[in-house]
């Protein structure tokens, strides 16, 4: 593996480096995905890191090289939460100053909790590459080092060793599934496996719309992307880093794509099943194994990135989950306006055994007759199978359905 901007040895001295800052993360078996995929898989834990997630083994690395000039500038990093967290958690540590530029619109949790750890927080652009261009001017204006969050051999290096923890916590691993934005932690992790490992099966996961790297690798060099628009906006990344590229192309087996449906199954899953608090990017990984589980070999390891998710959105998602899952079901339909057509509706719908959530009763629409009312439905239900029931059964007591 010569030629690579980064090497094992690079990795293993990051371990020692992080020796006594960061925790070794547990590995979790995941019984649910363990019987899709027809083999042990197991979940290594991240989003129980410090600060939240992965990001601050490849911060604390880079900043504790800096020379005692470039500690007295200072440093800037941009990012949507995760890295600024990193960041500003290891720059405190090394008593240095951080400035963190975030897009407008941030999660709240992840600014709050930046600026508890003593970072500046500053607000530019609506990605983090919008946001990098912001604190690349900062760094060449008041000569602060710039801690990229993926592209730099030292922050390879930190995220690798990820990939050594697991190893020994998962010896007969076959297949390394990892989520993929810039790449830095893709990278170091299918160059700490496969130096030692080759065998193994490392497999990168992005949300479709935002994966610059299935593209960029059938292109042979990074390319970036025109738009991007995904709840996992730890991954919201617009075009992979040169030093990451180079490591992926190398070593990765394969790089697929989740949709954001997908990405709210497996974020309800880790809550519901694993109880585990993951953000929709941590969750990556896990969307891809609920997709197509036979495509992985086990013994599986998925990696969760991250768990700093803001609650507000996390209601948003687990709703959005659960209606995916088919566990919500909604509809509307028009009834006779009579007494009584709607207690009979809803007697329809227990003899059903589904639990109604919401009900909206219409009255006024010009779309409808003198004699009719549309009501809409929200129910809770046991899964797809079951709202095929309960569909089945108002269809046959003559309610015509209406979806949208």
């Amino acid at each position: 593996m010569t030629g690579l901007p980064v090497s094992i040895d690079d990795i293993k001295n990051a371990r020692a480096l992080l020796e006594g800052i960061i925790r070794a993360t547990p590995v979790e078996g995941s019984r649910p995905l363990s019987e899709r995929v027809g083999g042990p898989v197991w979940l290594k834990c991240e989003n129980l890191q410090r600060a939240g997630s992965f990001k601050i083994r490849g911060a604390y690395t880079r900043i504790s090289r800096l020379t005692p000039d470039e500690e007295a500038r200072g440093v800037v990093a941009a990012s949507a939460g995760n890295h600024a967290q990193g960041v500003a958690l290891a720059a405190s540590l090394r008593g240095i100053t951080s400035t963190v530029f975030m897009p407008e619109g941030a999660p709240i949790p992840k600014v709050e909790a930046t600026r508890a750890y003593g970072a500046e927080v500053l607000f530019s652009g609506h990605s983090v590459d919008e946001a990098l261009i912001q604190a690349r001017q900062f760094a060449d204006t008041t000569g602060a080092v710039l801690v990229h969050p993926f592209d730099h051999p030292d922050i390879v290096a930190g995220q690798g060793t990820v990939g050594l923890e697991l190893l020994e916590q998962v010896p007969d691993v076959r297949t390394v599934v990892v989520c993929t934005g810039g790449g830095g932690l893709l990278a170091g992790i299918a160059l700490a496996v496969k130096s030692t490992h080759p065998g193994v099966r490392v497999v990168g996961v992005q949300a479709e719309s935002a994966a610059a790297f299935p593209a960029s690798l059938a292109a042979g060099h990074p390319v970036g992307l025109d738009r991007m628009a995904t709840m996992a906006d730890g991954i919201a990344v617009g075009c992979p880093g040169p030093v990451p590229f180079a490591i992926v192309r190398e070593l990765v087996d394969d790089v697929v794509t989740v949709s954001e449906e997908s990405l709210s199954r497996a974020l309800l899953l880790c809550l519901e099943r694993a109880k585990l608090v993951v953000e929709p990017a941590g969750a990556a990984g896990v969307a891809a194994l609920l997709d197509d589980p036979r495509a992985f070999e086990p013994p599986v390891a998925v990696v969760l990135s991250g768990g700093n998710v803001d609650p507000l959105l996390l209601m948003r998602l687990l709703r959005h989950g659960l209606a995916v899952a088919g566990r919500f079901l909604s509809f509307r339909l028009r009834i006779p306006d009579r007494p009584g057509a709607l207690v009979q509706l809803l007697a329809e719908v227990a003899a059903a055994d589904a639990s109604v959530i919401e009900v909206e009763h219409v009255r006024t629409d010009p779309r409808l007759r003198v004699d009719e009312v549309e009501v809409r439905l929200q129910l809770e239900t046991r899964g797809n199978e079951h709202c095929d029931e309960v569909l089945s059964r108002l269809r046959g007591a003559g309610y015509p359905l209406a979806f949208g």
